[in-house]
C-alpha cells in the first residue's frame, strides 16, 4: 500500500519568499543585458500596468466571447491595430493566439484546410524558417519542401517559386529570419505564389511590429506586409516588440474567407456546443489584457520612440564590432536582430560564455549545412541605455575568448558522435550521452547539472547531425523535467 503524505499550508509570506528566491535564478528580464527570449521597453510604467492588467483579468476565460465581451472588445481593438500597422486593406480580420508558435501552427493547419482537395498537401519555406512549421508539418501532416536559401541568407525566389506544385497549400517567409535578422525577398514569392492560387504566409512574428513602425520613422524597409499582394497571413508577436506580457501574438489574414477553416466547432455530443478560434479552449484573458493595456499606454507615438531606441542600439553595437577583430557581422541587420560570425581563432561558444561571465545573456547558434556556428543578439529599446557597457563587454570577452582559444573535442569522443545513429539509441545511451556531454550525473537518476560554462557541451552538439542534437535534447528534456520528491 503506497503511502501518502500531505504538505501543510504556507502563509502569503512564505509563498512570496519562495518565488522570490526562484526567480532569483533566472536571466534577468529587465535591464537590457538579456538578449535573447525577453523584450524591455525600459519603462517601469509599462510592466506596472501590464501586470496589473494581468491580475485583473486572470480569472477570465476567452472560451466564450459571449460571457466575457471585455476580452472580446480587446482581442479585436489588438487585431485592427495589427492591421492597421501591417497595411491590411478594408475586411481583413485576425486572431489573438497563445504565441508566435501558435499563430504559425494555425497558418498552417487553415492553409491545409482550406485545401480539401489535396491529398498529400505540401508547403514551400525557405531553409530560414523558423522550427515552429516544422512543428507544425508535424503534427498536420503537411509535407515540407525545404529551399535552400542563397548566399545572403534570403529565400531564392527563383527555387522557391520552382517548388510550387499541385500539392502546395502554403508558401513560408519570414520578415525577418530569426537566424540572420533579415527579410526574405516577399513580392517575388507571394506573386508566384498568388499566380499558381498558393496561400502566403509571412512569419513576421519577431520583427513585424518593429518593421511597422521602422517604415513610419522613414527607414528604408523591404516590402513584407499585407502591402505586398499575394500576401494572404501574417504572424507579429505581441509579447517581443509590443512589449506586452507573454504570451500575445497575432494571427492577420487580408480575408474571412482565409481565416474560416482556421475556426473550429462540435456540437457532437451531449455538452456545450464548442467553439474555438484558436488550438486552445480556455484561455486566460490575462496575457490579452495585458497586451491591450501597454498598446493603449504607449500609442503609435509610443512604439515609434521604442523602435527608434531599439534600431540605434542596433547600429551602435554593429559599427562597434566593425572596429573588433576576429568579429563581423554575418548579414547586415534589417531589424533588431544581430548574428556575429567569428574568425578561426575566436571560438564562438567561448565568446557566449565570456558574455554571459560579465552579465550579458547572448545566444549560440550551432553550425548547420555547412554554414559555422554564430552569436544572436536580439536588442530591445531597453538596450541602448546600457550599449555603451555591452559594448565593453563584447570587447573585453573578444579579448579574454581569444586568450582562452578554441574548444576542442577529444578525437574519440568526436569519433563516436559521428558514428552514432540517433534512431538506434536507447534511453540508456542517451543518458550515458548526456554523461559525457557534462550534462547529467553518471548516477542512475541523477539530476541534470549544468555546467557554468557551456562551451565544451556546445562544440559537442555542433559536431552531432541536426537529428542526433534533437535526440540529445529530448533526452535533455525528458531528464530535466522530472518532478522532486
Amino acid at each position: 500500500m503506497t503511502r501518502t503524505t500531505s504538505t501543510p499550508p504556507s502563509t502569503p509570506a512564505e509563498v512570496r519568499e519562495r518565488l522570490a528566491h526562484l526567480q532569483a535564478q533566472d536571466l534577468p528580464v529587465h535591464s537590457g543585458r538579456t538578449l535573447a527570449y525577453v523584450y524591455d521597453s525600459g519603462l517601469e510604467e509599462v510592466d506596472r500596468v501590464a501586470r496589473e492588467a494581468v491580475a485583473a483579468f486572470a480569472g477570465s476565460n476567452g472560451l466564450d466571447p459571449t460571457a466575457f465581451p471585455s476580452l472580446l472588445q480587446m482581442e479585436n481593438d489588438l487585431v485592427a491595430a495589427g492591421l492597421r500597422l501591417l497595411g491590411a486593406p478594408d475586411g481583413a480580420v485576425g486572431t489573438v493566439t497563445s504565441g508566435g508558435t501558435e499563430s504559425c501552427l494555425l497558418a498552417v493547419q487553415s492553409a491545409r484546410d482550406s485545401r480539401p482537395d489535396v491529398t498529400g498537401p505540401r508547403m514551400v519555406l525557405p531553409d530560414t524558417a523558423h522550427p515552429a512549421f516544422h512543428k507544425a508539418a508535424h503534427y498536420f501532416g503537411v509535407e515540407m519542401v525545404v529551399v535552400p536559401t542563397g548566399d545572403d541568407h534570403r529565400a531564392d525566389p527563383g527555387a522557391m517559386t520552382a517548388a510550387i506544385d499541385d500539392r502546395t497549400v502554403l508558401v513560408v517567409l519570414s520578415a525577418p529570419s530569426y537566424a540572420h535578422g533579415v527579410v526574405d525577398p516577399v513580392p517575388a514569392v507571394a506573386a508566384a505564389a498568388a499566380e499558381r492560387g498558393v496561400r502566403c504566409h509571412v512569419d513576421a512574428c519577431i520583427g513585424g511590429w518593429v518593421l511597422g513602425y521602422a517604415a513610419r520613422l522613414g527607414h528604408d524597409v523591404p516590402p513584407w506586409s499585407f502591402s505586398v499582394d499575394g500576401v494572404t497571413s501574417v504572424s507579429v508577436d505581441l509579447h517581443k516588440y509590443g512589449y506586452a506580457p507573454k504570451g500575445t501574438s497575432l494571427l492577420l489574414h487580408r480575408t474571412s474567407a482565409h481565416r474560416r477553416p482556421q475556426l473550429f466547432s462540435s456540437a457532437r455530443w451531449p455538452g456545450y456546443t464548442m467553439l474555438n478560434s484558436t488550438l486552445q479552449s480556455t484561455k486566460s484573458g490575462g496575457p490579452l489584457a495585458g497586451a491591450w493595456s501597454v498598446v493603449q499606454l504607449l500609442g503609435d507615438a509610443g512604439y515609434e520612440q521604442l523602435t527608434a531606441q531599439a534600431l540605434e542600439a542596433t547600429d551602435r553595437v554593429v559599427a562597434a564590432v566593425g572596429e573588433l577583430a576576429g568579429l563581423r557581422v554575418v548579414a547586415p541587420p534589417d531589424a533588431t536582430l544581430l548574428v556575429l560570425g567569428t574568425d578561426d581563432d575566436l571560438d564562438p561558444f567561448t565568446l557566449c560564455d565570456e558574455m554571459a561571465a560579465r552579465g550579458w545573456h547572448v545566444q549560440p547558434q550551432l553550425s548547420y549545412a555547412g554554414a559555422p556556428a554564430t552569436v544572436h543578439l536580439s536588442f530591445s529599446a531597453a538596450t541602448l541605455a546600457h550599449v555603451d557597457e555591452l559594448v565593453a563587454a563584447l570587447t573585453a570577452s573578444v579579448t579574454a575568448a581569444r586568450t582562452f582559444g578554441p574548444v576542442r573535442v577529444d578525437p574519440e569522443v568526436a569519433a563516436v558522435i559521428a558514428a552514432l545513429d540517433p534512431a538506434g539509441l536507447g534511453d540508456a545511451d542517451l543518458d550515458a550521452l548526456l554523461v559525457a556531454a557534462g550534462l547529467a550525473g553518471g548516477g542512475a537518476g541523477d539530476e541534470i547539472a549544468l555546467p557554468e560554462r557551456m562551451a565544451e557541451v556546445n562544440a559537442m552538439l555542433d559536431l552531432a547531425t541536426p537529428e542526433m542534437r534533437e535526440a540529445l535534447m529530448i533526452a535533455f528534456l525528458d531528464r530535466l523535467s522530472r518532478p522532486s520528491r
